[in-house]
């Protein structure tokens, strides 16, 4: 193949990456720039390869199911700083729980949710939901039919996942003491958990 076709081919993936706010699917590239998914593949490679070459302040990342050009984690303290003045509000420490509850253990439900961090939840999935991180899965087939919650493509770019699997092993999280799941609940004599005191949400 002519060396500067390659090259244009190149130039052109790296323009629709820097265009595109989210993870583009190869796919996708493969119908715009019309090569065959392994072509792009592997000019994506050869891409990411002269990013690392050249020390360039960012890189190629497969995420998501798909591709995105994003800064190195070794800068990421100067973009924090860049950012911070304008960016949005961090996540409080109770909407961080509700949403690993929600990453681990979807779909469930607020209730299941509730009966886990033993506090109301509806603070945190409002906020969760604003913010892209998990959306409504269906209903569960149960009394009242309650909705059931996961996690969304956005909470897989947030943090920087190709997909669920990718998610550290819960004996890698760590997990606040009172939040408590399901096997390490207090039980009574006949096997049933015991409910904690219903407390308000801070």
């Amino acid at each position: 193949m002519d060396p500067l076709f390659v090259e244009d081919r190149s130039r052109e993936l790296e323009a629709l990456l820097f265009v595109s706010p989210d993870p583009v699917p190869l796919d996708l590239l493969s119908d715009v720039v019309g090569l065959p998914p392994e072509e792009i593949e592997k000019q994506l490679k050869a891409l990411a390869a002269e990013y690392d070459q050249q020390r360039r302040g960012w890189q190629l990342e497969e995420v998501a199911g798909g591709y995105r050009l994003a800064t190195r984690p070794e800068y990421s303290a100067y973009v924090m700083r860049f950012l911070k003045p304008q960016g949005p509000q961090g996540l409080s420490k109770a909407a961080l729980e509700t949403l690993a509850i929600i990453a681990y253990h979807q779909p469930v439900t607020r209730a299941e949710i509730e009966e886990i961090r033993g506090v109301k939840a509806d603070r945190s999935l409002a906020t969760l939901l604003g913010k892209k991180l998990i959306q409504e899965k269906g209903r569960k087939e149960a009394l009242g039919r309650p909705i059931l919650y996961g996690t969304t493509d956005h909470f897989l770019r947030h943090f920087g996942l190709r997909t669920l699997e990718e998610l550290p092993s819960l004996d890698e999280v760590f997990v606040q003491p009172d939040l408590t799941f399901p096997e390490e609940q207090e039980r009574n004599n006949e096997g049933e958990p015991v409910k904690k005191q219903e407390r308000k949400e801070l």
